[in-house]
């Protein structure tokens, strides 16, 4: 059986940013450290991190008083940081760039006199931090359909941000009814929509075209985990979400001659490297990469963790399945 690999896959820039932020905070200042959420939406990051000293909660009242306080990767409200510096809690933010990117974005349009629109999934932590940090809040949208259902103060003011692991191609027939239904409306470019969810969308359909079967390695909160999959069997290839290699069921290969692999961007590629072993262990495999773009982005850490990571852009990129070079400041 021929097992190929999507190119790229698994952590993002964003990811190693988050989970390296977390690391260094406790050899820095030792354990416990406090992270409100889960740092990034995987369980085996989760519990490795959490062997070290994390603490996951789910709210800043669980803090005890002077403890280092990490927001995770998907961003806080506005609300949650001023109860954090209400409270004095030393604060790492492990907000991913381009979400505090959005953030930004939306503020400005705001200042500008606009009413928002957000793209986006209810619920998802990055959607509720982002409703949270756009002053007079957000109108969210997650299909075509909710386009019709929006009742806005000035039609000739409207501007629209979105949920950064959402796609081009999952924007695409939003943002076309957005803008029939308000033509004045303004929004980023579309060089502002995550890469990584972009990348790793455009690989699995480049594998479509050549495997029998695929499998994502992501969690099952994962949105960009989830979309892969869809993307899967959208082109008519059956396709399977696996938290793990225990979740591999063997009759879904007796068909098969190839199978595609990919994992989501809060995937470690150690999970990746298991299901490999797991696939061999079903059949023997012959292992290949498809040709793919070759990420090479890195984000700066806090500066207060700079003396112990050695530079500011720390040790970025071990869990990756390409190691990254150029660097965003």
């Amino acid at each position: 059986m021929k097992v190929i690999l999507a190119q790229p896959r698994g952590f993002c820039a964003g990811v190693e940013r988050a989970v390296e932020i977390v690391e260094l905070a406790l050899r820095k200042y030792g354990a416990p450290v406090y992270v409100r959420h889960e740092i990034v939406h995987n369980k085996r990051v989760v519990e490795k991190l959490r062997a070290k000293g994390a603490r996951f909660v789910e709210e800043l009242d669980e803090i005890p008083e002077g403890a280092i306080t990490i927001f995770s990767a998907h961003g806080v409200s506005q609300k949650v940081a001023d109860d954090a510096s209400l409270r004095d809690l030393p604060v790492i933010d492990a907000t991913c760039p381009l979400v505090a990117k959005v953030h930004r974005e939306g503020q400005r349009y705001v200042e500008r006199g606009y009413e928002i629109v957000l793209i986006g999934h209810e619920g998802h932590p990055e959607v509720e931090g982002t409703r949270g940090r756009i002053p007079g809040g957000v109108h969210l949208v997650s299909s075509a359909a909710d386009v019709d259902r929006l009742v806005l103060r000035d039609p000739a003011q409207v501007a629209f941000i979105t949920q950064t692991t959402l796609s081009v191609d999952d924007t695409r027939a939003i943002i076309e009814a957005l803008r029939r239904r308000f033509p004045a409306i303004v929004g980023p470019d579309v060089k502002d929509i995550c890469y990584a969810t972009q990348n790793r969308q455009e690989a699995v359909k480049l594998l479509c075209q050549r495997v029998d079967v695929l499998l994502v390695v992501g969690a099952r909160n994962s949105s960009n985990s989830n979309r892969l999959r869809e993307i899967g069997t959208e082109n008519g290839v059956p396709s399977y979400l696996i938290d793990d290699a225990a979740a591999i069921d063997p009759a879904w290969f007796e068909k098969a001659g190839t199978v595609g692999l990919t994992a989501g961007a809060s995937a470690p590629e150690e999970l990746v490297r298991e299901v490999i072993e797991r696939l061999g262990r079903i059949r023997p495999i012959a292992l290949d990469t498809l040709e793919g773009i070759e990420e090479n982005v890195r984000f700066k850490l806090p500066e207060s963790l700079w003396d112990i990571a050695g530079s500011p852009y720390g040790t970025m990129g071990a869990e990756s399945p390409q190691r990254t070079t150029a660097t965003l400041g």
